[in-house]
């Protein structure tokens, strides 16, 4: 990543976050309205003021009584509390402001908005009391020509705002109602969008780990701190007990705004296990908590509030230094994040110098402060990081996917054709072996018939040739089998089990009455439903059966049993032989396994070959038996749906 396309977006957006401020300074701005305005406790208004578009606001010729002052000039939001600079003074306490409304003109319907009063208030016209309560308020009047006195009585006491603070908004129910809903829709999207990001991130929380989470509690902060414009209206309506702490409440979320905004510049820098980020979270962590005490502190030390105002700015800075710093250490440990990471410092410290620069002259009319839409770029543009995020991952995933599959399509093919060359070869072998082995037997078999020069040691010689000479024969002739199993290749099909029984009878009745064995088919009660290759099905049980008459007696038995149920069936082969020993039984299925009864004659396939297809069936088997009373075969195997 190059330094200039580093830059070159966060630049970009500086400048245009600065002339967004600079715009909203003289387009959306309580404080730059043109007249009327008040002086000397009088404001002059006529029926023309009260019908252009914005309402008129009453901010200046206020006159101000409190325990200290009668009847001071001043204008709403010069100080935000009592003590106007004075720190050995309480900044809380009884106040009244009262303006006197000259109105030249027809008379009018209007409305007065005193937006977020910290205090308990009373407005009083023409000293007749119109409402009280606490947070914000609304009067509306007849406005006849000539004077009118609007006053406003005052008392708080608690937290860093007191007085009235914010300027009250004069005009038409109509002019009000559409600023208002302006207002009102901006807060609500300012409020449900941040909601809805922290939701998104729910679901990245196993996969986007603590950066997906610190956006989340960004997200929350930001939500938590528009909230207060709700609070507020409700204010209007009900009376609300925690309008006079909302003040602590507000102040704890921009704090969890800045400390996820730390955070999350350290996350994307890969530094939160360095040093610097433990002093970072130390100072983030121990500030708000030092902040939080002041503000408890305000009404038995006057003092606490300058401090906490300083405060504030200075956690604002070290909140912004943090950022830089981590920021910084993104680009230089070239991380794609850092591009979104330094817009988002940039934008912060443009809100921070805004604040700072327009303290006391900036209001919005129509919607929000500037750390409110700093706030908002900055949710905006860390839920852009994560989306980025999100789409870098799948992109990473689908070609790691792909990569797979092509690596298991080929991996596939090779074991494929090496299977296919493992036959090839087993099959050959066998048939070349076949001639040498047969030839040997012949060989030996001669030597005996002629006796010539055969002595005891050479028949000793002779039979245990003959036996190595019959091992090898069984060997070839499980190699001939397994590869004709492997040849069969066709697609499975749906077999009935009633059906499958009735073959099995049939097949097999003419070898059981030979033998004078009593073979004996029961039918389940309904019928069931597998899926597999009947040639294969054929293998199982004749290998089954014929294991079965080589150890049942004359008039003994042999059963073939099923029965199906609504998810597998099971099939039963038992018979009245002589039994396996128990040591035995758990080496039955092994290849080339021989019993102590069967070595002249077993090839050690059969039973390795039934449990090889019922398992490719996805079926089990299992073996019951004791010597002298017989041997069971119980095998399950899942019922076809289709």
């Amino acid at each position: 990543m190059r330094w200039h396309r580093v830059w070159r977006q966060p630049v970009s957006v500086s400048v245009m976050t600065i002339i967004f401020f600079l715009l909203l300074f003289y387009g959306d701005n309580k404080y730059y309205t043109p007249p009327p305005y008040g002086k000397s406790g009088v404001i002059c208004l006529t029926e023309a003021d009260l019908e252009r578009k914005n309402p008129v606001f009453l901010i200046d010729g206020w006159l101000l009584t409190d325990a200290r002052v009668t009847d001071k000039p001043t204008y709403i939001g010069e100080f935000s509390n009592l003590q106007r600079g004075d720190v050995t003074v309480s900044p809380h306490g009884k106040a009244r402001y009262q303006l006197t409304l000259r109105y030249d003109g027809s008379d009018r319907v209007v409305s007065v908005d005193f937006p977020q009063l910290y205090s308990e208030y009373t407005v009083l016209l023409d000293g007749k009391q119109l409402i009280w309560g606490t947070g914000s308020g609304r009067v509306t009047f007849l406005l006849t020509e000539g004077d009118h006195i609007l006053t406003v009585e005052t008392s708080s006491k608690l937290g860093y705002y007191s007085g009235m603070y914010f300027p009250a908004a004069l005009g038409t129910d109509e002019t009000l109602f559409e600023v208002n809903s302006v207002r009102g829709f901006a807060y609500a999207s300012a409020f449900l969008i941040p909601l809805a990001l922290a939701v998104f991130t729910l679901f990245l929380w196993r996969t986007g780990g603590s950066l997906a989470r610190w956006f989340g509690v960004l997200c929350c902060s930001y939500a938590l701190y528009v909230a207060r414009y709700f609070v507020f209206l409700l204010s209007y309506f009900v009376s609300l007990p925690i309008v006079s702490y909302w003040f602590l409440i507000q102040s704890l979320a921009m704090y969890g705004l800045c400390f996820g905004v730390v955070r999350l510049t350290a996350l994307a820098s890969g530094a939160v296990r360095d040093s610097a980020w433990r002093w970072a979270r130390v100072l983030l962590l121990v500030l708000p908590v030092v902040l939080t005490v002041l503000s408890l502190l305000i009404p038995v030390l006057p003092w606490a509030v300058f401090v906490h105002g300083r405060l504030t700015d200075f956690y604002y800075v070290v909140t912004f230094c943090a950022a830089v710093f981590f920021s910084a250490r993104s680009v230089t440990a070239k991380s794609w994040e850092s591009r979104y990471t330094l817009t988002g410092c940039i934008v912060f410290g443009v809100g921070l110098l805004a604040n700072l620069f327009f303290s006391n002259r900036f209001e919005p009319i129509r919607f929000f402060w500037q750390f409110e839409w700093c706030g908002l770029l900055l949710v905006l543009l860390f839920g852009a990081m994560m989306v980025a995020r999100s789409r870098r991952i799948l992109k990473e995933n689908d070609l790691l996917t792909n990569h797979l599959e092509e690596q298991v399509k080929q991996r596939t093919k090779e074991v494929t054709q090496l299977l296919n060359e493992r036959k090839a070869f087993f099959s050959d072998m066998a048939h070349d072996l076949k001639a040498p082995v047969f030839a040997t037997q012949s060989f030996i078999e001669a030597i005996r018939r002629s006796g010539v020069g055969v002595d005891t040691e050479l028949q000793n010689y002779l039979n245990q040739a003959e036996a190595k000479q019959w091992e090898m024969a069984r060997r070839l002739q499980g190699l001939s089998t397994i590869n004709a199993l492997d040849r069969i290749d066709g697609e499975r099909v749906r077999v009935s089990v009633r059906e499958m029984l009735s073959e099995i009878y049939a097949t097999h009745c003419g070898e059981a009455e030979v033998g004078s064995v009593y073979l004996i088919v029961k039918q389940p009660e309904k019928d069931g439903f597998l899926m597999a290759q009947p040639e294969k099905l054929h293998i199982l049980f004749e290998n089954l059966i014929y294991n079965a008459l080589k150890a049942t007696p004359r008039n003994g038995s042999i059963t073939v049993s099923a029965w199906t149920g609504d998810c597998k069936i099971r099939v039963t082969v038992e018979d009245t032989g002589c039994g396996i020993p128990k040591e035995e039984l758990p080496l039955v299925f092994r290849r080339f396994y021989v019993g102590a009864k069967n070595r002249e004659t077993g090839t050690g396939l059969g039973l390795y070959i039934v449990h090889g297809i019922v398992t490719e069936l996805g079926g089990t088997i299992d073996v019951y038996s004791s010597v002298g009373t017989g041997t069971k075969f119980v095998m399950e195997f899942p019922v076809s749906e289709g």
